[in-house]
Order: C-alpha cells, then structure tokens, then sequence
C-alpha cells in the first residue's frame, strides 16, 4: 500500500506523543544513552494551579528548556528566577554538561543572560520584526578523582604519611 500524505492540523495528541516517542526510541538506539527525562520546576497558587513553569528534559549529559512561563499576576517577583534556579539545579544533579534554551528578544533573553547563559545564536526574523535567541549555560562539575580518597584508597594506592 502507497503511504497518503495530507497537511493536517489537528493531530491528536496522543497520537502525536506516540510518534515522538518512537523518534525517542530511535535516538536512545542510535547513541546508546536512554537516560531521557522529563524536567519540571512548577509554582502553584493557594489552590493548586500551574501559575509559573520551567519545563523541558535532560538526555545524554545534556538538559533542554523548553518551556518557561509565569502568570502575568506573579511576574516581577522573582519567581520566573525561582523556576530557572531550580530547573538548573536539577539539571546538574542529573549529570547534565551543558542546558540550552530557545527565547526571543521580546521574551526573558536578559533572565537567561544574568542566570549564567550566553547567548550562542540569534535567528533574526523569526518571527518578522524580531529574533528568536539561542543560549547555553555550562555547568560546572568537580573534576573526577582518579582513584578514591586516601583513607580508603585500595593496596595499590597507599596513603601517603607525612
């Protein structure tokens, strides 16, 4: 059977979902990491709504931001900070080397910015008018030991005295 090709614009989302997770299953085979995970930092009012989101995952020694938003209420508060704080520290915390993030210049670029990220790209024009920002922030990680802690290193490694 000839496969039928068609513009359409109201996939569902389950079928949608089904369909990355099988690029997904392509990507873990073809390099051999499957350690992809969901990140999400949420803020949520009194009653328990999202008014505040830093969303995205980590794989493969990298995490993306995909999604930030905060309420216009809650805007000018800190929070939108809180939210990247603690996307970072989860993204360090699972090994991540390096998080990269999408905004435009009309955006949060200068949140981004004093966070720590540096600006690697700047697509002009997208959308017209304005240009869509590429960052990335690299995390620093302590540098591995090459054999453990004196007092418990093994026969062949003996403590030095003084």
């Amino acid at each position: 059977m000839i496969p039928r090709l068609q513009a359409e614009h109201d996939l569902p989302s389950a079928e949608l979902d089904a369909v990355e997770e099988r690029l997904h299953d392509d990507n873990r085979r073809l390099t051999g990491r499957d350690d992809d995970r969901a990140l999400i930092s949420a803020l949520r009012d009194g009653q328990g709504s999202v008014v505040g989101i830093a969303a995205g995952y980590s794989w493969a020694g990298i995490a993306e931001l995909t999604l930030m938003w905060v309420d216009e209420t809650y805007r000018g508060l800190g929070h939108g900070r809180k939210l990247l704080d603690v996307f970072v520290a989860e993204a360090a915390a699972r090994g991540s080397l390096r998080i990269w993030v999408s905004t435009h210049d009309f955006q949060a670029p200068g949140l981004y910015e004093k966070a720590g990220f540096e600006r690697i790209a700047e697509l002009t024009g997208w959308p017209e008018g304005h240009a869509n920002i590429v960052l990335c922030k690299t995390i620093q990680r302590a540098p591995k030991r090459p054999y453990p802690a004196a007092a418990s290193a093994p026969d062949e490694f003996p403590a030095k005295r003084a």
